[in-house]
């Protein structure tokens, strides 16, 4: 399989970072090593960001998207249609991240080449790509010239359940849950390392060697439950007056999230550092990671965390239980209950111990099942089956 000439399609890149970026970053890192010929093609969100850049040995295409809602979206695709035009026959997969207008102009523009098309579904419920289709503008469109690609991967069964919900082919859906590179395994000196790193880079964190540290990695978004965690620090502060939360990413309810720090007292006690491109030093840090999210198909974010061994207190949901086993590699809690969310966080700083059973069981699962490497394998298993198909059919 070494040799593949893959191009990884994502509208959103570094430095914009979330969730379905850092998919995208990763793997491609993974394919890499794995000996694939990669690169990524993006959007230019702002003209001053250079055409082309290498992100962590990876190039990177940055394609015209004017800020003007509705002739930005239409620059784009126009941009990446010829691209994909000019650059098919020398291309063996094209891999589209979410089914939207990328996936659409990628489908469009190669359906009738011998370069396979790969789509893959991210998020899952109200903020899903299926939801996203049935709701907006031209969506049910989209989702017809979707339906035509070779493959489409969905990286969670929830996001499986819908894909087929909404009609796509079974047959062309592949279920490959996202991988996460394994960090090595805690140790007190890394804690310390990393938190006078960070108390380096960011001095207002004040980390001692001492204070509860709660970290959350992901898109500041109202779906992300995180009104409910700040609310609820104010309860653990009771027990544990040092603690201290970070929550680490951008998005559209980072004012509305300051707002309520604000209203509550809890400057100096929580904090929103934006956004970080490797997110290993926190996760190091921390004693504890939460995860409140109302939604999720398969969180990038929680399996990192439970790769690092962290223990981790997520929502009840079904995408969350897909990872976490409550009281065996992880805490779950109803969404939004911010009185339950507040317990099993001072519980989790008060049993030291018991939570360190909870991190290492959690180490173990994703170890075992969710690896980057093998994440990565998967994937060019399923696009070497289908550059072959192609060719045959050819």
């Amino acid at each position: 399989m070494s040799g593949l000439r893959v191009a990884l399609v994502t509208r959103r890149f570094w430095p914009l970072v979330g969730g379905a970026e850092m998919v995208m970053a990763k793997l491609a890192q993974e394919l890499r090593r794995q000996t694939v010929d990669v690169r990524i093609v993006t959007a230019r969100w702002h003209k001053s960001w250079p055409e082309r850049i290498v992100h962590r040995e990876i190039p990177i295409l940055r394609l015209p998207n004017p800020q003007m809602r509705g002739w930005g979206t239409l620059r784009y695709m126009m941009s990446l249609g010829k691209y994909l035009q000019k650059h098919q026959p020398e291309l063996d997969v094209v891999y589209v991240s979410m089914l939207k207008h990328s996936a659409y102009m990628a489908v469009e523009r190669l359906k009738k080449t011998s370069t396979p098309v790969v789509l893959r579904a991210e998020g899952g419920g109200e903020t899903g790509d299926c939801r996203w289709q049935a709701e907006a503008n031209f969506g049910m469109r989209i989702r017809s010239v979707c339906q035509q690609a070779d493959a489409i991967v969905a990286p969670s069964q929830a996001i499986t359940d819908e894909l087929l919900a909404a009609g796509y082919d079974p047959a062309k859906v592949h279920f490959i849950p996202n991988g996460v590179a394994i960090p090595p395994a805690r140790s007190k000196q890394r804690r310390f390392d990393a938190r006078m790193a960070l108390q380096g880079a960011q001095p207002s964190f004040s980390l001692n060697n001492e204070m509860p540290l709660a970290v959350y990695t992901g898109r500041l978004h109202p779906k992300k439950g995180l009104l409910a965690a700040v609310s609820a620090w104010p309860a653990v502060l009771q027990r544990f007056p040092d603690a201290k939360l970070l929550l680490v990413g951008e998005g559209p309810q980072e004012t509305e999230l300051r707002e309520r720090i604000a209203s509550l007292g809890l400057q100096g006690r929580v904090f929103l550092p934006g956004v970080f491109d490797d997110v290993s030093d926190l996760l190091d840090a921390a004693d504890l990671f939460l995860l409140p999210s109302h939604e999720e198909g398969m969180s990038l974010s929680l399996l990192e965390a439970m790769a690092a061994g962290l223990p981790v207190i997520a929502t009840d949901i079904p995408g969350n239980r897909q990872l976490v086993e409550a009281g065996r590699n992880g805490l779950l809690f109803p969404v939004d209950d911010v009185t339950a969310l507040a317990e099993e966080i001072a519980n989790v700083i008060h049993q030291p111990e018991a939570a360190a059973r909870l991190g290492e069981a959690a180490r173990a699962e994703v170890t075992e099942k969710y690896s980057l490497a093998a994440a990565a394998t998967r994937h060019l298993e399923l696009f070497a089956t289908l550059r072959e198909a192609k060719r045959r059919a050819d």
